[in-house]
């Protein structure tokens, strides 16, 4: 299960003020590129579910991930998730040929995947796209007061939203914390109602 806190940011003004605020703190940085799968009719969405594939820094690491049954409620997200580690080159052949997914036997995922939505290594898969990224998509990481904050920069076809996040086994205890930040600083921000892969398939900016 992850529980973070997702604070939305309106611009990138707020963003490069924040970014600013805690640049004394910064860890590293990571571009990423998050590409997303599902069968030729939907089970997985229609379920609530998300597969993923992430590459990191220029296809130095990948990441594949299964999340369902999101909840997002007053800026904390609570999402049941599944990740492990695959060779990204294995990645880049299942973005090329989405069915080879269903063929790598040895991924604890892509098993629970075919066990939980009854799908057989027949069954035909699509790659949905996502969100891609050179010089955008980016990724700060901070350590804050006990925190791990990630300050996001996420480039959609459509538009660009900026989000802090910060994953928290006590997330209203963070929210807090990241809130007074926010507010003694003069740091506009919002509650995120839905996540990024809401947003990738709504097409649209969140209201």
């Amino acid at each position: 299960m992850e529980v973070e806190v997702k604070l939305r940011l309106p611009n990138s003004n707020a963003h490069q003020r924040l970014s600013t605020l805690l640049s004394p703190h910064h860890l590293k940085t990571h571009f990423q590129e998050n590409i997303f799968f599902d069968t030729t009719n939907s089970l997985l969405s229609t379920n609530l579910a998300a597969l993923r594939l992430r590459f990191y820094d220029l296809d130095t690491r990948c990441i594949i991930s299964l999340k369902a049954k999101p909840m997002i409620t007053q800026g904390v997200s609570i999402v049941q998730e599944d990740e492990e580690v695959i060779d990204p080159s294995i990645g880049r052949a299942c973005m090329a040929h989405p069915c080879k997914l269903l063929l790598l036997d040895s991924s604890r995922i892509i098993e629970r995947v075919k066990e939980e939505y009854d799908i057989g290594d027949d069954t035909e898969m699509v790659c949905l796209g996502g969100f891609r990224n050179v010089n955008k998509n980016v990724r700060n990481v901070y350590e804050w007061n006990g925190l791990k904050l990630e300050l996001d920069e996420t480039d959609y076809d459509f538009g660009t939203c900026f989000e802090i996040e910060c994953e928290s086994s006590e997330p209203k205890k963070a929210k807090n914390l990241l809130e007074e930040m926010l507010r003694s600083n003069g740091i506009e921000y919002s509650y995120s109602t839905v996540s990024k892969f809401a947003v990738f398939r709504s097409g649209k900016m969140p209201q």
